[in-house]
């Protein structure tokens, strides 16, 4: 299979399983998956995504070898939403490497401020957020100001994920 004449001849979540199943725990069709979803071209990338977030979620251990490289392309702007939603959904369930925390932090943070995001991109940043956090009581405070900031504008997603991560900041805390 090649995979980007199939990203590129259907957008669905049919096509999107298929090419998924195709690529399985192999590093090599996922790295050829990362090479099209970094591509500059909207489109592709923004098919890719909904893929990578596919094969994260069966094999979340292929995403390790490429965590600098979707850092890195998280700080482009002007990126499809599609993009950042999936890379950050992917990395919800990683370790991430302490010398790539502070990037993403910076990032993550800047998504939860953003009033021009939609709020799975949010949910996802501030999911990050609390995970690299939980031994950082600073951090976590902040994390939390930033949340009951915004609960009250927030729609009822970010309610709920909000309140269940203060509610986790609140227990370590303690």
């Amino acid at each position: 299979m090649n995979i980007r004449t199939e990203l590129l001849k259907e957008h669905s979540k049919a096509q999107a399983k298929k090419i998924s199943e195709f690529i399985g725990n192999d590093p090599s069709r996922f790295a050829e998956l990362i090479d099209l979803f970094l591509n500059d071209e909207n489109l592709l990338a923004q098919r890719a995504a909904w893929v990578l977030s596919h094969c994260t979620d069966v094999f979340p251990h292929l995403i390790r070898p490429h965590l600098n490289d979707l850092v890195e392309n998280l700080k482009k702007p002007n990126l499809h939403d599609a993009i950042p939603r999936n890379t950050l959904r992917a990395m919800t369930e990683q370790q991430i490497p302490e010398p790539l925390q502070g990037h993403l932090l910076n990032i993550c943070f800047d998504y939860l401020l953003s009033t021009k995001h939609p709020v799975a991109i949010k949910i996802h940043a501030m999911q990050i957020v609390f995970n690299i956090s939980k031994n950082e009581p600073d951090l976590l405070n902040e994390l939390k100001m930033v949340i009951e900031e915004r609960l009250p504008y927030g729609t009822a997603g970010f309610k709920s994920k909000g309140n269940k991560i203060i509610k986790a900041i609140n227990d370590i805390v303690r």
